[in-house]
């Protein structure tokens, strides 16, 4: 068979084409192996807390690797749903709504005022619910077809994050998820800013979320080779751009963003904690899971969230690096920063906060995204922890160890997941639209 890939006549849409309607952040909200609030994890990350610790939702006898980054003290009650709700939903989900009710109190929605059809809610999933699915094979396998739960669809697939924070508030836009692996939460992102500038919504909640510390989820991953081996103290185990990092650790959790247009939350009165100014979205069509080692493709993502935003990059204040620990992503990541900004990439500060929360998959990008609007809010910037060796391939300013005070009025987000997916966000000041 021979595919013919014929030239469209069609001029392609480039940046400059898109609509300038500028978005807002107007709420917050995360739960996290470092903390289960967005301030929460603020403090941790820039105290350089680590919230990897040795594995406590199943034996790990039999595995290679033990630690991850699971979420402690969460109460699922919080979110309002009744004790029968919470049996019946599967865990990320729980932590979906937890952190769109933190975001949409933050960001002080009143759905008496705004039409229902006007908000929508987008959700990234990576691997979803992996855990609830490896107990079900085994109760089909050892009881029978007949003693399958009948709520592990209703209560756990990929779509079901978002269409839970539609039903709990009654929003009647778009609801869907977005399934990109490790850049699934800003891709949820960036599908919800378009749908605003498309005039389809006012609002969306907009994030990701993941429940991936699983049996399953461990051994694939430790099999394939992309979990860190050093275990013997759990918080030391992830330290990206290192020359002595040996993989990522596992996370899990959920991150959410209330977005809208800047003059929809004018017009309401609410405050802008930061704009979303530029993002870029390419493949690498090169790998199943490894990125490709050049970085292009990577590197173009970056120089279009650059280019949409109208930005130089001698203007970038912050970049918050995908940043995974692993042997392939770091200098890769390294390679598409300075072939993106040049020169300057040599001045930015880059930090990789997953050395404190571990690699939380379809809900990173949204928390990462949440991180960089905080550097904006607070002007500080948290560490890269466990940067003790450099390695030569790696050669840029990663903040080591100890946070730092500095003015950010441009922070960028950058993720990159398995089968080429790269994705860049970049976010202002609320000041650019004052």
């Amino acid at each position: 068979m021979v595919l013919v890939v014929r030239r469209s006549r069609v001029k392609p849409m480039g940046p400059d084409a898109e609509s300038k309607m500028q978005i807002a952040v107007t709420g917050l909200g995360c739960v996290t192996p470092c903390g289960n609030s967005a301030s929460e994890l603020w403090d941790a990350l820039l105290q350089g807390k680590s919230g990897v610790a040795r594995i406590t939702h199943f034996p790990t006898e039999r595995f290679s690797v033990d630690i991850a980054g699971e979420l402690k003290g969460f109460d699922p009650l919080s979110t309002g749903v009744t004790k029968k709700e919470a049996r019946r939903l599967t865990h990320y989900v729980l932590w979906g709504l937890a952190s769109a009710q933190e975001a949409i109190a933050q960001a002080g929605l009143d759905t008496d005022s705004i039409p229902s059809e006007r908000i929508g809610s987008i959700m990234g999933v990576g691997m979803g619910a992996l855990g609830p699915m490896e107990k079900e094979v085994l109760v089909l396998h050892k009881r029978g077809p007949s003693r399958v739960s009948p709520l592990l669809v209703p209560s756990g697939t990929p779509e079901v994050p978002p269409s839970e924070i539609a039903r709990r508030y009654g929003f009647h836009g778009p609801s869907f998820s977005v399934s990109t692996a490790c850049s699934s939460g800003s891709d949820a992102v960036i599908a919800a800013l378009r749908c605003i500038q498309a005039g389809e919504v006012d609002v969306v909640i907009a994030g990701g979320a993941d429940q991936t510390v699983s049996e399953l989820g461990l051994a694939t991953f430790a099999n394939l080779g992309a979990l860190a081996r050093r275990n013997g103290d759990p918080t030391t185990a992830c330290r990206p751009f290192d020359r002595g990092r040996t993989g990522f650790v596992m996370g899990e959790g959920a991150g959410a963003l209330v977005l809208e247009s800047v003059e929809h939350a004018k017009k309401r009165g609410a405050e802008i904690l930061a704009v979303v100014s530029g993002y870029g979205q390419t493949t690498d069509a090169f790998h199943n899971t490894a990125p490709d080692p050049s970085g292009v493709q990577a590197a173009r993502a970056l120089r279009l969230a650059l280019e949409r935003s109208g930005l130089q990059p001698e203007d970038v204040s912050y970049i918050n690096a995908h940043g995974t620990s692993t042997q392939q992503n770091d200098p890769t990541e390294t390679r598409a920063i300075k072939t993106a900004l040049g020169e300057a990439a040599y001045k930015v500060p880059v930090s990789s906060t997953k050395s404190m929360t571990g690699h939380m998959i379809g809900a990173a990008g949204a928390v990462e995204a949440i991180v960089a609007v905080q550097a904006i809010r607070y002007n500080a910037i948290p560490p890269t922890i466990n940067y003790q060796d450099p390695d030569p391939e790696c050669d840029l300013f990663y903040v080591p160890n100890e946070a730092i005070d500095a003015p950010v009025e441009a922070a960028m987000s950058n993720s990159f997941g398995f089968g080429g997916h790269n994705s860049s966000l970049l976010f202002r000041s609320a000041k650019s639209v004052q």
